[in-house]
């Protein structure tokens, strides 16, 4: 989906402040039309902060903040954007159905309630209680009500926590349907697999700062390195220590090693474990260059190889 030149949803210099904590500093970020965008971080990185300032909920200490041209605070933005947040409480003695319906009568033009229903694919218990719902169908139902009033931007809030494989997948599939009516979306997860496969850009926020501002494949082409998996009997300190290593990560059983001399390297481990199994080269993923990028800003300073300081700045090609 192409976007246009004007952002339906813009912060200009936005600083948060919450005491003597700063939860953004000076950041400048905006969402295009049809773009979706994949908010990034460690937990307290500022991702929170920021999207509650795109939804008007709080404000910034210094800078500005514009939802579909408007201040986020104007009831006409608000009704042009649909939020399903981890923080989100509803009755819990009203139906499914009750909260659609109830939810529905806020906008001027909603999505009629059995098709909102259809839609977030929750028909089948659209008649139970909420307080009697598992965690999966609650998170389908959060996104019916985001969904019921014809948003032109959604920001989702880890939407898929609690959900199953195939629940996440047909998540995604009407998420996707969105995406092509032209919606705007802000996405924070933390499974970074569906920030690869969704977004178009994704932006990755380090104690209140943009770190990190591109499309998946450009910040994975910027970390520069090959990745090694394998199962190995080798201490993770003994592999960061090989010459040409920049990066270890630990998963369970398997190691994955971040590397601009894979061949090299590989063989190094092989000679130094005849017993090493499983071993896979291939492209950086997402999550490995999230951890190498927000690893070293927090170590102060740019991962190997990296020219310049904390902030990067990938391409969006």
């Amino acid at each position: 989906m192409q976007t246009t030149d004007v952002p339906i949803a813009q912060l200009s210099r936005v600083t948060r402040r919450f005491g003597a904590t700063t939860a953004l500093a000076d950041v400048s970020f905006s969402l295009g039309r049809g773009e979706v965008v994949a908010l990034l971080g460690p937990n307290g990185a500022g991702k929170t902060t920021l999207a509650r300032i795109l939804l008007g909920l709080i404000r910034p200490t210094s800078g500005t903040a514009r939802l579909c041209g408007l201040d986020p605070t104007a009831p006409e933005s608000r009704r042009r954007v649909g939020a399903m947040l981890q923080v989100a409480r509803v009755p819990e003695v009203l139906t499914v159905r009750e909260h659609v319906h109830l939810f529905s009568s806020y906008y001027d033009t909603p999505v009629p309630v059995d098709d909102t229903l259809a839609q977030a694919g929750v028909t089948a218990f659209a008649n139970t209680r909420f307080g009697r719902l598992s965690g999966g169908q609650r998170q389908r139902a959060l996104f019916a009500l985001a969904i019921c009033g014809r948003p032109d931007v959604l920001v989702l809030d880890e939407p898929t926590v609690g959900l199953d494989i195939d629940a996440r997948q047909a998540f995604w599939t009407n998420v996707r349907a969105f995406i092509d009516r032209g919606c705007s979306v802000l996405l924070t997860t933390h499974y970074l697999e569906e920030a690869d496969a969704v977004a178009s850009r994704v932006v990755i926020l380090h104690e209140g700062r943009i770190l990190a501002d591109g499309s998946p494949r450009a910040i994975k082409r910027h970390i520069g390195a090959k990745r090694i998996r394998c199962t190995t009997a080798i201490d993770p300190d003994r592999l960061r220590a090989i010459y040409g290593v920049r990066d270890v990560l630990v998963e369970g059983p398997t190691v994955s090693i971040l590397t601009d001399h894979p061949e090299q390297v590989a063989r190094e481990i092989l000679s130094r474990d005849p017993h090493l199994g499983n071993l896979e080269i291939g492209g950086v993923r997402l999550e490995e260059a999230f951890l190498t990028l927000t690893r070293a800003a927090a170590d102060g300073g740019a991962p190997t190889g990296e020219a310049g300081g904390h902030h990067v700045e990938a391409s969006r090609a």
